[in-house]
């Protein structure tokens, strides 16, 4: 059964446009797979620990050999790492905040990278890694207040996109589509009439959720 991970890492409520934007694609794909299932996690109200000292501990730690203490503190990495397994398809709404993400999906992906999990060392000594999270699909849909695109002034700026993209391929996800809305303070400041803006947008997410499940 087709299963779709929607993530919204925005710690707004109703109105930032990844949101909106990640609600368009889970419609959408719902039409495309009548049978299939959703998990949702909203980051903005359902905050993820930090990392701690004793959840290193749990991570570096044989399952059969933790105590009750660390199996609570790597109690909710499990279950992220268990929503990742289950779905098939990946849609994440991530807003850039100062360059990058916000600070609710860093620390998401904190719980989720995670050796012997989501990725593995290779046996030849060298270091080297291999993601455990194949055959997923994974779309990110980045809001940005300012311009950021290549030949932009800010673009040397941008270590959103080049930074998600690094890590989901690092835990295996290497087919990734990214979505992108720029200059959305224009929306905020009245400058930009919002339907129309969001428009094309709209429909290329719309896109995005049915080639997802042609893909596949």
């Amino acid at each position: 059964m087709r299963t779709l991970l929607h993530l919204d890492a925005s710690p707004r409520s109703d109105r930032p446009v990844s949101r909106q934007l990640t609600r368009e694609f889970a419609v959408a794909w719902r039409q495309a797979n009548p049978d299939g299932q959703v998990i949702y996690r909203n980051l903005g109200r359902d905050q993820v620990p930090l990392v701690t000292e004793t959840f290193i501990v749990a991570v570096y730690t044989p399952a059969e050999a933790r105590s009750p203490e660390l199996r609570a503190a790597i109690a909710t990495s499990d279950r992220l790492i268990s929503e990742l397994q289950t779905a098939t398809d990946y849609v994440f709404g991530v807003p850039m905040y100062n360059f990058s993400v916000p600070a609710g999906f860093k620390a998401y992906i904190d719980q989720i990278v995670i050796p012997g999990r989501t990725y593995a060392y290779t046996a030849d000594d060298s270091g080297s890694r291999t993601g455990l999270l194949k055959g997923k699909k994974a779309t990110v849909i980045m809001s940005r207040g300012w311009q950021y695109q290549s030949g932009s002034p800010l673009s040397t700026c941008n270590l959103q996109e080049p930074w998600i993209g690094m890590i989901l391929g690092f835990v295996g996800v290497v087919d990734v589509d990214f979505v992108v809305a720029e200059g959305v303070a224009a929306l905020d400041r009245g400058k930009v009439q919002r339907d129309k803006y969001l428009q094309p947008i709209r429909e290329q997410v719309r896109l995005k959720a049915g080639v997802a499940t042609a893909k596949s």
